[in-house]
């Protein structure tokens, strides 16, 4: 190593005795270049006195910290020498020519945070000296000849929490189970690579959607539509039941036909209502992926069938063919821009499985555009082109500024999905109770009052919108979003229009996953009302004032909702009501964290009674919601 450093300096003494060892380490990377047709190293002379105003080259006190040539359509190889510039940070030599190995010298230069090598011809495995960059936070080898199997040692880098982005490379073998390891926001691409195997149903790895592992053709299992064939008995097919339970999701019916769809969700688990009329308001939710190559296997199927309707004929060939629609005209993805882009499995339930997807990432050029997808799960729904458009429409017409809105759709027979905005705070369920990935402090009270009071004017306007018809019937903590702001929006309203048997309460039904897989209670039904609880019975508004009155009790006492041992296995309106009616001390059940913010105490109290008045056992007895929304409003923060 020292020898070649000898010899460098001593070819390149004579010319450039001036220049600083940055300067030197980049005259060689000039050096290794065997063509640059656009000129951009044209700039960089032996004769200066310092690299920094050469073209891609940025220096902060002399030292270079930035070398940025993308696109160049430079062609030779990267030398070890640009290891010595170790003040650099960012290293972006993507869309050129430069061929043979990764040099492991360049990892030398341990300030890097920022490494894009992409649609190069880099060959060989990668280095393991990588595992120095202990600042990185994005690493992008894609679209490259690299190979040998995904090292483990990339786990070292502790600092990752960009990019991963190894696809369209030549590795091979199993994705290691330690992967699961990076973090959730590890954006991990190992696309069109040579992998087998099975994917790892473990930590981080069950929140990648399926683009990060499609185009290997032996991999298998969730979130892939390939299934795994049984260890012991290959010919033994897999009861398509056992996996309708939310918290399995090693594989699904997603390849399934129609008929077989309905068949196996017969016996599947009843999973917490959701109601509702129109306007699907996802927080999360997709899966794009799955039309092209669902598209072609669906190709005739439609041509046999009874043509002797002419609307039913353009439903079909609707269906067969797949549309997106675009219903919020300042939205300007197209299909396309989804099928590219990065998703992230933020939650599943019956309603289906919800997607954080992630478009126009890494592109330098503008900040990524974030949605929600949900793909809908449709249980024993059959739904037709203009049907399902008539419905989803009717559904995006309610909107109101604490609403999540709908953005877009797409139908073909076996594949609906609802595209919506993004509400990145998380839940009010997270900023209450907290989860390992919250960084939000306790809400003051201001801040509560503020959700309450946005809350409530999104369900009025929910209810408002068609009087006595529309309501949302999954009112809970998990359901109300916080924007930058905190600003809340309600998620999931009109859901049980597009999934009919939502609106009525079923048998065994348990509570939906949060995002992060956490359950708000072990019980099913802590947010229903009394009426809602009998078998077969329908939602009304009066039960969303009702779960209302429990979403708002929960942020007044900073207690989850479900009954406790100390109040008998009743749910906490009821130790709310006992406390009031046993003049029991107001910090006895308020939030500890609300304790030294006395100047809110006569708030605090016209708010518990407000949510006692939500939770009356006789729905004759409950406000409406625009009551409910005016005596909030009508608590002013001093």
């Amino acid at each position: 190593m020292l020898l070649s450093v000898l010899v460098f300096i001593l070819l390149f003494a004579p010319l450039s005795f001036c220049l600083n060892q940055d300067g030197l380490a980049l005259l060689a990377l000039k050096a290794a270049i065997t063509a640059d047709p656009t000129g951009a190293l044209d700039s960089w002379l032996e004769s200066d006195a310092t690299p920094c105003h050469w073209s891609g080259i940025h220096c902060i006190r002399n030292r270079v910290i930035s070398l940025y040539l993308p696109n160049k359509n430079l062609t030779g190889y990267m030398p070890s020498e640009l290891g010595f510039l170790n003040s650099l940070t960012r290293l972006n030599l993507a869309q050129n020519n430069f061929s043979k190995p990764i040099p492991a010298h360049i990892f030398n230069a341990t300030n890097l945070v920022y490494l894009d090598l992409s649609h190069n011809l880099f060959s060989g495995p990668i280095p393991s000296e990588i595992k120095t960059l202990k600042n990185l936070t994005h690493l992008d080898l894609s679209s490259n000849l690299l190979n040998g199997s995904l090292p483990e040692f990339l786990l070292d880098l502790r600092a990752l929490t960009g990019t991963l982005n190894l696809s369209f490379n030549q590795f091979s073998g199993e994705i290691p189970a330690m992967y699961g390891h990076f973090p959730v926001m590890v954006s991990l691409d190992l696309r069109n690579n040579n992998l087998s195997g099975e994917i790892p149903q473990v930590g981080s790895l069950l929140n990648q959607g399926p683009t990060a592992f499609s185009g290997n053709p032996r991999l298998c299992g969730f979130p892939l539509q390939s299934p795994c064939p049984e260890p012991e008995n290959p010919k033994v097919l897999a009861n398509p039941e056992e996996d309708d339970d939310p918290q399995n999701p090693k594989s699904s019916n997603f390849s399934l036909s129609g008929e077989e769809k309905q068949k196996a969700k017969n016996g599947s688990v009843a999973v917490s209502v959701i109601s509702g009329v129109s306007v699907v308001v996802g927080v999360v939710s997709v899966s794009v992926w799955l039309f092209r190559r669902k598209r072609r296997a669906r190709e005739g199927k439609f041509g046999k069938e009874n043509k002797t309707n002419d609307a039913v004929v353009v439903d079909e060939e609707e269906g067969q063919k797949g549309k997106f629609v675009i219903i919020d005209e300042g939205f300007d993805m197209e299909l396309e821009d989804l099928l590219r882009a990065s998703a992230y499995v933020v939650g599943k339930s019956r309603t289906g499985i919800m997607y954080k997807v992630v478009a126009g990432r890494g592109s330098g050029v503008v900040a990524p555009t974030v949605v929600a997808v949900r793909r809908l799960s449709e249980g024993d729904a059959t739904w037709r082109f203009r049907e399902f458009e008539s419905e989803v429409e009717a559904i995006a017409k309610v909107q109101h500024p604490n609403i999540v809105r709908l953005k877009a759709y797409y139908y073909a027979n076996d594949e609906k999905l609802l595209v919506s905005d993004f509400v990145r705070n998380g839940s009010l369920y997270t900023a209450l109770h907290g989860e390992p990935s919250s960084s939000l402090p306790a809400l003051p009270w201001d801040a509560r009052l503020k959700i309450a009071q946005g809350t409530a004017r999104g369900l009025m306007y929910i209810h408002e919108y068609s009087p006595r018809k529309y309501f949302h019937g999954n009112i809970k903590s998990t359901k109300i979003l916080l924007d930058d702001e905190l600003q809340p929006h309600i998620s999931g309203f009109g859901l049980s229009r597009l999934l009919p048997g939502t609106s009525k309460v079923t048998k065994n039904q348990t509570i939906v996953t949060s995002a992060m897989g956490s359950r708000i209670s072990t019980l099913s039904n802590v947010y229903l009302a009394p009426e809602a609880r009998i078998y077969g019975s329908k939602f009304t508004q009066k039960c969303d004032v009702f779960s209302f009155g429990i979403v708002l009790l929960e942020m007044l006492t900073g207690r989850l909702p479900d009954a406790g041992p100390e109040n008998d296995g009743k749910g906490l309106e009821s130790l709310v009501r006992k406390a009031f009616r046993e003049e029991r001390p107001l910090s006895e059940i308020i939030d500890p964290a609300l304790v030294k913010e006395v100047h809110a105490k006569k708030q605090v109290i016209a708010a518990f009674h407000i949510a006692l008045n939500c939770t009356e056992l006789d729905p004759e007895l409950r406000p409406r919601m625009r009551t409910v929304s005016e005596s909030l409003d009508r608590i002013k923060l001093q």
